[in-house]
């Protein structure tokens, strides 16, 4: 997605336009910071575990969560220059900031501590927190909330990927 095609489908002037900017680049680096640390987890110890038939193959991660991050900042944006000022609005952004902070979370649980149960705990809350978030979205500005469903479907799909992950590698 590219950052001049939603600003200007959005109709955004220069100032709003760094505003989208900051959103998506605050979404993109809570995926790109906890998979740096973690990288050596991810290329030596997830390969030995036992993966259900269901798990894609490794490329497919990055490109599809790039553009979940991606959403997640331009529903951001929409949510703080909509309504950043009520109780609303500040609910949102604080459930927002919730759900971001756990989805670090597992990738340092599950990678980094390399515990699949922990992860399956973990993504367990941040599947409940995205639905939360979505809600709230919803209250201030319903583009921003559609704009998390493919995130909140992606999550649904990785939490039952984790339980088989983990179903599969307890012993």
């Amino acid at each position: 997605m590219a950052l001049e095609t939603v600003a200007s489908t959005l109709d955004l002037s220069a100032d709003d336009r760094r505003g989208l900017a900051a959103c998506i680049a605050l979404c993109e680096l809570a995926g790109v910071a906890p998979g740096a640390l973690t990288r050596e987890e991810t290329t030596e110890w997830y390969p030995t575990l036992e993966r259900p038939e269901s798990t894609p193959p490794g490329w497919v991660f990055a490109p599809v969560w790039a553009f979940l991050y991606a959403t997640m900042g331009v529903a951001l944006y929409l949510v703080f220059r909509d309504d950043a000022g009520s109780l609303r609005g500040r609910q949102a952004l604080w459930a927002f900031v919730g759900q971001l902070l756990l989805n670090v979370s597992w990738t340092l649980v599950f990678f980094g501590r390399r515990s699949i149960l922990g992860g399956l705990v973990t993504i367990a809350a941040l599947w409940l927190s995205v639905l939360t978030t979505l809600v709230a979205f919803a209250r201030v500005n319903r583009r921003a909330a559609l704009l998390l469903v493919p995130y909140f479907l992606w999550v649904s799909f990785a939490t039952v990927l984790n339980a088989r992950l983990w179903r599969l590698n307890r012993s």
